[in-house]
């Protein structure tokens, strides 16, 4: 991992920035901006910024100086990347496994990411420690119903019947997603936890108006709507449960501001792919759900979700994947004792590891061991992440 300028952080040979907005609307100019010079740029816009990634850092300068010129500030600090790696003494069968979950590409160094950029990516190494108990972590993943049953993963498992185990028995709650509503108005909008639509375009420019539309829309009503430009595709979500009127808080029905970017969408000549649509989480089992969930939130710099009840914490930013904490019975030592297969891999510019270490280990981090700009902590219970300032 390398440095690409003041405003630029290089993960996964990617050039990454961050610039601070006050609206989507604001994010929308810089995204035209950057169009015109990048044609493969992927663009993240949010309520509170926008976040640039560039296969090439030829053009970093450029956007940074569109940015200051549309009076956007940079802010390295925000930026991280969360991986979720699974360790095997057999990866070739687990990476067969979860690329039919996720629907991944295989990456070059032998581990799985999402082609759309927008799902954590999966990294699995050679182990050969023997760790034959029920994992402490799992994942969920939710894809549209047909997706779900092209898998071919078997029979289910579990409370619900969504339940799937890789070799090792790592397991995975494979849910089939569902359309957001009965209304023609909103048909082209899929519940995957999220509310999410997909639109293909067919130029920039048909593109960028799809997404200032949908901005203004959104702005108007306080709606954090989340807008990821992907070339020849326009990706709108709610984040996760925010359709939902509890979860968000505002004076709106989620519905009804979808209908009106579905309208806006169709207007525009944009084609709606409902195949597109996936949603991941972690899924941390705890015996001390509270002390566990604070130390992550301090780990990941998260938020706590609003609503009571519910354990989930969430990239402010909606960057990064949620994690949800589920109570472990304290008497199941074994469990606890194990290590886990499958942990987390927090990448953050060289700069702020040593920043990021301190707060993780004052949050009750465990410094496991380190080597060059690499620190494996485990939390209270003994769940890894590993800090990494390099790719």
């Amino acid at each position: 991992m390398t440095e690409s300028g003041i405003d630029w952080w290089v993960a996964d040979g990617v050039a990454t920035a961050w610039f601070d907005a006050s609206s989507l609307i604001e994010g929308v100019a810089l995204a035209g901006r950057i169009g015109e010079l990048s044609d493969g740029s992927i663009v993240d816009l949010r309520a509170t910024g926008v976040r640039v990634r560039l296969d090439a850092d030829e053009h970093t300068a450029a956007v940074s100086a569109a940015a200051r010129a549309l009076g956007l500030a940079a802010n390295p600090a925000v930026l991280q990347h969360l991986r979720v790696v699974i360790e095997s003494a057999n990866p070739t069968a687990l990476r067969r496994f979860w690329q039919r979950v996720l629907d991944y590409a295989l990456s070059e160094d032998g581990g799985l990411a999402d082609p759309l950029r927008r799902d954590p990516v999966v990294r699995i190494r050679q182990s050969t420690e023997p760790r034959p108990l029920r994992n402490r972590i799992h994942l969920d993943v939710v894809r549209p119903a047909a997706a779900v049953e092209k898998a071919g993963l078997g029979e289910a498992f579990g409370p619900y019947g969504v339940c799937h185990a890789d070799p090792d028995g790592n397991e995975v709650d494979l849910v089939p997603g569902d359309a957001l509503g009965e209304a023609s108005g909103i048909s082209d909008w899929q519940a995957v936890f999220s509310a999410m639509a997909c639109y293909r375009t067919t130029s920039p420019k048909q593109q960028l108006d799809l997404a200032a539309a949908a901005a203004a829309l959104a702005d108007d009503t306080g709606f954090p709507l989340l807008i990821d430009l992907r070339p020849g595709l326009v990706i709108f979500d709610s984040g996760k449960d925010q359709w939902d009127d509890d979860a968000h808080g505002l004076e709106l029905d989620f519905n009804d501001l979808a209908g009106n970017i579905q309208t806006a969408a169709r207007a525009l000549g944009a084609a709606a792919d409902l195949g597109l649509t996936r949603f991941a989480q972690l899924v941390l089992d705890a015996a001390d759900v509270d002390a566990v969930r604070a130390f992550w939130v301090a780990a990941l710099g998260y938020a706590y979700d609003r609503r009571a009840g519910v354990t989930d914490i969430y990239d402010p930013r909606r960057l990064n994947p949620v994690l949800v904490f589920q109570e472990l019975d304290a008497s199941e030592m074994g469990r606890r004792r194990q290590r886990n297969r499958i942990h987390l891999e927090l990448a953050v510019p060289s700069d702020l590891a040593q920043t990021r270490l301190a707060t993780i280990v004052a949050a009750g981090g465990r410094l496991l061991d380190e080597s060059k700009e690499r620190w494996r902590v485990a939390d209270p219970e003994g769940n890894e992440i590993v800090i990494v300032s390099r790719a």
